[in-house]
């Protein structure tokens, strides 16, 4: 090799190894979605789940909102699903996810500091069967086999709870397939199951290919517990030491998920417009147009005293059916209300 040659490489070498490190970055690196932020506003790493959830909508609801609710913060959103969302809110790559009442109470009592301070979504636990099929109630799927979401998940937890109310015990009564809401579907459109129980806007999807809705978690949970409401499902959440030192800031997160989730109540239509967002092809015509009657109620806008006692109920009932060992030794929530949205 000449001289010349020589000089080449190992001027070349530090470009090479910056490449290699750029790559490695890359590939460790959080899906970050978001406008270029401005350096002189602080910027909130948001979780943002995936198509197929019902928080898939959440950056496209946002744009419908008063700028003056955003004015002050950026948002960067961190794309992952659940377990994913739970190992980069653990490592600081994420500021904020979404969690459950009875997922955190497990977490809490291990001690973990993470606390719920918004709303996010309610209850959208759906149980479908075939048109045809000759089931009409929950009860008459005892003996069978149903798919729904893994057992860590809120919405199966929630099932349990909500079916164990009626006296169905669904690790004991029912053959149970776990896997992601995809997943589920395609095992009922092949006829290996004869329910599953999945969630917004996937069941939804279900209903608009000639499925039928069985019932609703939120209905049974209401029915037999007298809740006015649909549970709470999961709440925007932090750890808490980054909540006491930004306690402002996340306070205005509460209130710009509020105020989205308030729009979608209010301009259902926006539902149709972000369906491709929420995993829905174009073609799935019969299911978009359901999407606004179906989808509004799953998105609460209070955060308050009236929401903290549904979760303190959540929690009491899953000791009591013991599906939880015991409660844990804090308040799940912040204790912080927000002004109606």
């Amino acid at each position: 090799m000449s001289s010349n040659s020589s000089t080449t490489a190992a001027a070349d070498l530090p470009t090479r190894r910056t490449m290699l490190a750029g790559v490695a970055g890359l590939a460790v690196a959080p899906l970050v979605f978001g406008p270029a932020v401005a350096a002189s506003k602080p910027v909130v790493n948001i979780t943002l789940p995936t198509p197929g959830s019902a928080g898939s909508i959440w950056r496209g609801a946002i744009t419908a909102v008063p700028a003056a609710l955003r004015a002050d913060f950026d948002v960067n959103w961190v794309a992952g699903d659940p377990g994913q969302m739970q190992v980069q809110l653990a490592a600081g790559s994420l500021d904020i996810g979404v969690f459950g009442a009875i997922g955190l109470a497990n977490l809490a009592r291990k001690g973990s500091d993470i606390t719920l301070f918004g709303p996010a979504l309610d209850n959208h636990g759906r149980i479908i069967v075939k048109a045809d099929s000759p089931f009409r109630k929950p009860a008459d799927l005892v003996g069978k086999r149903i798919a729904t979401q893994p057992k860590t998940t809120e919405t199966y937890q929630q099932a349990r709870v909500a079916l164990s109310l009626i006296g169905i015990d669904v690790e004991r009564d029912v053959e149970v397939i776990f896997g992601p809401p995809t997943a589920s579907l395609a095992l009922f459109d092949r006829g290996d199951v004869d329910a599953v129980i999945i969630v917004e806007p996937t069941a939804t999807r279900a209903i608009g290919g000639g499925a039928r809705e069985l019932a609703r978690i939120g209905d049974i949970w209401k029915e037999a517990s007298g809740a006015a409401a649909a549970p709470f499902l999961v709440g925007l959440a932090a750890k808490n030491s980054w909540l006491t030192a930004n306690r402002s800031l996340a306070t205005s997160v509460a209130r710009l998920f509020a105020a989205a989730n308030g729009a979608l109540r209010d301009n259902p239509k926006l539902f149709i417009e972000h369906a491709g967002e929420m995993g829905l092809r174009p073609k799935e015509t019969a299911a978009i147009d359901l999407l606004p009657a179906r989808l509004p109620d799953v998105y609460p806008t209070e955060w308050n005293q009236s929401v903290w006692s549904a979760i303190d109920r959540q929690i009491d009932v899953a000791v009591k059916l013991r599906l939880l060992d015991a409660a844990p030794g804090r308040k799940l929530y912040d204790g912080v209300a927000l002004e109606k949205a």
